[in-house]
């Protein structure tokens, strides 16, 4: 399915978004690496030292620490474990305003082989179709050689919005470590709070992050109705893509036939004006073809988005293997007429 992903459109931006959005992840230092890449890239810059990069890659999981877990919760990490350091310099890294020295230290050491070697990677031994760096030089001096395609991304009319998925993926993934393996977001998934537009631990009622950031990436940064990029001076809207006045029309949710609407399989970002335009409509086979790759592309993302959608195909009597979502949409539509 990852590959049906990059088809829909094969480019360094979908490379990208499939490295962050649907690469494993059992700790965080994946979006720390992402953001400082990014940052880099945006200036130009075809190659840095692994010590400049490492001090946004150490400063983004300390500021990040003081949150939430950036790791699932076990046994207690050793002495040497970069987390640790992380964690024990905290404060110090924070009043200087920049990792301590001991902190950069732990970071250039544990970069090559911890984050660095595994960026690219995606499940069952495959890789992103696109590189974005090149770790070269001696021990005692490492560079990070920035491609060209990370500099495309980074320069794109996406950028924007990337650096906000990115966050957004974080802000998810720590979420679920602070959960707790088979609890919580992993066995729940989330839930919509309408009044803020954000994505919710079930369980803690905290706010995770925005629903548009969270989904906004498996669109490939695109409205569901017109398909035009969705960019940072756009307004933007959550659409209903089968119309939530449907369970009203019904008599409440009680009376109406299908699947709760106001859940995320049903929520896709568009353009404010896309969102007014379609109004109460049902939607076209074509907005529902996205809708079903978008789906899709999620159930191929770790917790807790994955656990979300699936609970909703267990509960209508579908399994949640792939290319389940084009039979679901047909059964809600059935619902409609």
């Amino acid at each position: 399915m990852t590959a049906e992903f990059y088809r829909v459109e094969p480019s360094a931006r979908t490379s990208w978004r499939l490295a962050v959005l649907m690469g494993a992840n059992t700790r965080t230092y994946k979006f720390a690496l992402g953001t400082a890449l990014l940052e880099y890239a945006a200036q130009d810059r075809t190659e840095v030292t692994l010590d400049e990069i490492a001090v946004p890659y150490a400063m983004g999981l300390v500021v990040h620490l003081a949150e939430a877990p950036q790791a699932p919760s076990g046994p207690l990490l050793g002495k040497p474990d970069f987390l640790t350091v992380a964690r024990q310099e905290t404060e110090g890294s924070t009043t200087l305003g920049h990792p301590t020295e001991r902190l950069l230290d732990a970071a250039v050491r544990s970069m090559p082989a911890m984050v660095m070697q595994k960026f690219h990677n995606l499940g069952g031994g495959t890789e992103v179709a696109h590189r974005f760096y090149e770790l070269v030089g001696s021990p005692r001096k490492r560079i990070v050689r920035l491609t060209a395609d990370l500099r495309q991304v980074a320069r794109s009319e996406q950028a924007a919005g990337l650096r906000t998925e990115l966050g957004a993926r974080w802000s998810i993934v720590e979420s679920s470590f602070a959960a707790g393996v088979g609890r919580s977001l992993i066995t729940e998934g989330v839930a919509v709070d309408w009044a803020t537009l954000k994505l919710t631990d079930k369980h803690r009622r905290r706010s995770v992050t925005g629903v548009a950031d969270a989904l906004i990436g498996f669109q490939h940064g695109r409205c569901l109705l017109c398909t035009a990029p969705l960019t940072p001076g756009d307004e933007i809207a959550v659409d209903h893509v089968f119309p939530h006045s449907l369970m009203r029309r019904f008599g409440a949710v009680s009376g109406w036939r299908g699947p709760d609407l106001d859940v995320i399989w049903n929520l896709a970002p568009t353009h404010q004006t896309c969102n007014s335009a379609k109004s109460d409509r049902l939607p076209t086979p074509e907005e529902l073809h996205r809708l079903a790759q978008r789906n899709e592309a999620i159930l191929q993302s770790p917790h807790p988005l994955k656990k979300t959608l699936q609970l909703t195909l267990r509960s209508a009597g579908y399994s949640s293997e792939p290319r389940q979502w084009p039979a679901f949409l047909r059964q809600v539509q059935a619902a409609c007429d």
